[in-house]
């Protein structure tokens, strides 16, 4: 019976699909899912040991949309609730991001106007206890499941923190839950008396509304304000919906936004503005760079390809595919790739082509000699497939070694940590706060009696050409050169703290900023030293050059 029942859903299931596809695929389609079904029934019940059916097939679920593209995945009943906060942002918790180091969980930020807030809790604090559960041995992850609960529930949390002494003293807090939303707006201000400043951070459910309410306040405080900065960097995407609504508040009413075609004519869809703008006269800068993705893409494509605002920064990350949520059986999901989008001068961004890999299974990049070339309303010459380009370029600095190793390894969040310990606040505000040389001198001090370790990509080559030659039969040949090289390469940490002074002041300054100010704070103190931000001020301030880049 059970067997004949298996058939019967085989016969339904392949029925379903003959539908779907014409029956061009109906027999490979029939033959592979037998196999498959008859391959599990045999491992089931001859392997060596047992086998975890959900773990074990979410393996094989994983793999086989591995092959397609990385957006398309399978969500399980478990994974619905982190999900959904990647689409709404909210949760049950007390506000704070934890990370692990050095065998403890720390706190790594504090969100500000919660529990963890409101109980004091800062970060640099080693996480001990949740609720009386030793969470030494814990992942991040599960400690972050034991913090979140119902609102309005307390949880009882004892934790440690470094003293000015350098010690670490126990004690217990009782933040109390709340419905987290994470913002989509972390911070809006303005940049000069004239120049508005709005980061959008996501497009989360309510985007469009956050960035609509930001800009109402500005322009309240500041009638003369004439332009606006809206700030897309590192900002991954999200709702499409929101990004046309937040093109709306820039352009006419009954303007194409974004196009959608997919391989079935049901995922063909136009998307237009529906209401009135909010201002169609003021300046619009936009910023955007590698980490910029999908409705990002969208906003700053539009207001580009319509000739709404100049886009500065780098090229954007390229991704024109849309994404569909479909039911499956037992409450599980599948989010697959149906569509890919169009912005109105008719280019699509995307950058990677999935459907042609390599040998090894890679993709590569659409080359620039098969970009397209599309118009803008004024005529401008704009390209499809590598993302967004923007209209002036500038673009930031990769970071140094050093800088990337004291990052990683958590140096300059120990500094920082130490520094709260002896300092309860600071008197300057984010924007007139900068680290003073006494305390740089006082962080390269430290630095040098830490044991760190980094490779320069030239030792890195080296350390390549050292082998090859071993392979080839050459090193002894060059043995003497090569060691001269190592020998000169040889990382000095001293000589290199001081030649990225700049580069470690600025990163240690956002991260003491950030203990007492938040990431709002954090925001603010960067915009003294950003040259993206110096650059959009720049071409806001005058006209002239702001109109410029709007004609061919």
């Amino acid at each position: 019976m059970a067997n004949l029942r298996h058939r019967v859903i085989l016969i339904l299931c392949s029925c379903s699909l003959l539908s779907f596809d014409g029956g061009n695929n109906y027999f490979e389609i029939s033959k592979n899912i037998d196999m498959f079904t008859t391959m599990y029934k045999e491992l089931n019940a001859y392997y060596v040991d047992d086998i975890e059916p959900n773990a074990f097939m979410q393996r094989g679920m994983d793999a086989m949309l591995e092959s397609l593209d990385p957006y398309t995945v399978f969500i399980s009943e478990a994974d619905i609730e982190d999900y959904r906060f990647q689409t709404t942002g909210r949760y049950g918790g007390i506000g704070c991001y934890v990370r692990e180091h050095q065998g403890h969980i720390v706190v790594a930020e504090v969100i500000k106007g919660y529990g963890a807030e409101m109980a004091g809790i800062k970060g640099g604090d080693r996480i001990l206890y949740v609720d009386d559960v030793n969470v030494q041995d814990f992942s991040t992850d599960e400690v972050g499941d034991l913090m979140r609960g119902e609102p309005r529930s307390k949880v009882t949390m004892r934790i440690a923190r470094m003293q000015a002494d350098g010690e670490f003293k126990e004690f217990e807090v009782e933040p109390l839950r709340q419905e987290i939303q994470v913002l989509n707006v972390p911070y809006y201000g303005m940049l000069q008396e004239e120049i508005g400043y709005i980061k959008l951070s996501n497009f989360m459910e309510n985007a469009a509304s956050e960035v609509e309410n930001a800009f109402l306040e500005l322009k309240g405080s500041q009638p003369n304000m004439k332009s606006i900065v809206l700030d897309l960097r590192g900002n991954p995407g999200g709702l499409l919906r929101e990004a046309v609504k937040i093109c709306n508040l820039f352009i006419e009413k009954d303007e194409l936004v974004v196009e959608t075609k997919g391989r079935l004519t049901e995922w063909d869809a136009e998307f237009k503005t529906r209401e009135d703008p909010l201002d169609l006269d003021i300046k619009v800068a936009v910023l955007i760079n590698h980490s910029s993705a999908s409705a990002s893409e969208i906003v700053s494509g539009t207001l580009q390809d319509l000739d709404r605002g100049v886009v500065i920064g780098e090229r954007s990350y390229g991704k024109g595919l849309v994404q569909t949520t479909r039911p499956l059986s037992y409450n599980a999901q599948l989010k697959l790739t149906t569509a890919k989008y169009y912005i109105p001068s008719g280019r699509c961004i995307q950058a990677l082509n999935y459907a042609e890999r390599r040998d090894d299974g890679s993709v590569g990049r659409i080359p620039d000699s098969l970009m397209q070339a599309f118009t803008t309303r004024n005529g401008r010459t704009v390209y499809d497939g590598g993302g967004i380009m923007p209209d002036l370029e500038i673009e930031m600095e990769a970071l140094s070694d050093i800088a990337f190793t004291l990052l990683s390894e958590q140096l300059i969040f120990d500094f920082t940590t130490m520094f709260q310990a002896n300092h309860d606040s600071l008197e300057q505000s984010p924007q007139n706060y900068f680290v003073p040389d006494s305390l740089f001198n006082e962080f390269a001090d430290w630095l040098r009696v830490q044991d760190f370790k980094y490779t320069t990509e030239s030792e890195d080559a080296l350390e390549a050409l050292k082998e090859k030659s071993m392979n080839d039969g050459y090193y002894e040949a060059i043995q003497g050169n090569l060691e001269n090289l190592e020998t000169e390469l040889t990382r000095d940490k001293e000589e290199d703290i001081h030649k990225h002074a700049d580069e470690l002041r600025q990163l240690l300054n956002e991260e003491i900023v950030r203990r007492y100010y938040f990431e709002q704070g954090s925001i603010e103190s960067s915009f003294q030293y950003d040259e993206q931000i110096q650059g959009a001020q720049g071409i806001l301030s005058d006209d002239a050059s702001y109109e410029s880049y709007l004609q061919p």
